[in-house]
């Protein structure tokens, strides 16, 4: 147990899953919680379990981050409550499903949890985590947010999204005192394929990690100071030469000219 106080840690989608053991080890390094999800009889077990294992307070919040009204009382929460030092957005759906066979209103509704509700909350915690000059915001994207073609290509995107506001955040940011870090998960042992048709048993089982390991290693990655944890990247390198690849590249990405293989002449002054 822990004894020291880090403050409050907000955790979206907590009932099971990464969020689950997120609640557990943060709790365990200090924190006290809110952890927010649909289903209130899990986290209010959740809830029990960390209270009595580790002394630490955790608050419960009912919500689907879908609904406006819940949405609102969640934001409502990160702006007022000013012992709140860490938020990690780890509510989301994801799906298999290629875009011929996917439900227009599913791809709409996964847009809306992972991206639209992931921002809002985020700009609900982040003027008070300014304000008291500290705080930590863990966004959980994905691996198919760099390599799209692997899964559903919506979900690949919304997890895009989440990598670019995280590498936004860490610009405008650290300077001011805030820790971002964007985790980006494999093949993870949640209901997440289940859900989706595809019991995680199906998988080779070489490719998938436990979530305690998973976030034991996203947690390792932040202690490091990692603005992008890939737990089951094996050599770091390979990643920081494709961020120096892109970021090198930034700088020829908008010029005056076109680029010379498109054969596009210069227009004469009339």
């Amino acid at each position: 147990m822990n004894s020291q106080n880090k403050g409050v840690a907000v955790i979206t989608g907590a009932s099971s899953g990464i969020g689950a053991v997120y609640a557990d080890r943060l709790a365990r390094r200090g924190y006290d919680l809110i952890i927010v999800a649909r289903n209130r009889d899990r986290l209010n077990a959740l809830a029990k379990r960390i209270t009595e294992e580790t002394n630490r307070t955790v608050d419960v919040v009912s919500a689907d981050l879908n609904n406006k009204s819940d949405l609102a009382r969640v934001e409502a929460v990160l702006k007022q409550n000013t012992r709140i030092t860490m938020l990690v957005n780890n509510a989301g759906i994801g799906t298999f499903a290629p875009l011929l066979e996917s439900d227009i209103n599913k791809m709409d509704e996964m847009i809306s949890l992972n991206i639209s509700a992931l921002t809002r909350l985020t700009y609900a915690a982040v003027p008070g985590l300014v304000e008291r000059g500290t705080g930590t915001i863990i966004n959980i994207s994905s691996i198919v947010g760099i390599a799209p073609e692997v899964l559903n290509g919506v979900y690949g995107a919304s997890k895009a999204y989440v990598l670019a506001f995280s590498h936004s955040l860490q610009h405008e940011l650290a300077s001011k005192g805030i820790q971002i870090q964007a985790v980006l998960p494999g093949a993870t042992a949640t209901e997440f394929w289940d859900i989706g048709g595809m019991p995680v048993s199906h998988l080779p089982a070489e490719t998938v990690m436990t979530t305690e390991n998973l976030v034991d290693a996203a947690l390792a990655g932040l202690d490091q100071g990692e603005l992008i944890t890939i737990p089951a990247l094996p050599d770091k390198a390979e990643w920081d030469t494709f961020e120096k690849a892109r970021r090198d590249m930034a700088a020829r990405l908008s010029l005056a000219k076109p680029a010379a293989r498109y054969g596009i002449s210069a227009p004469s002054n009339i």
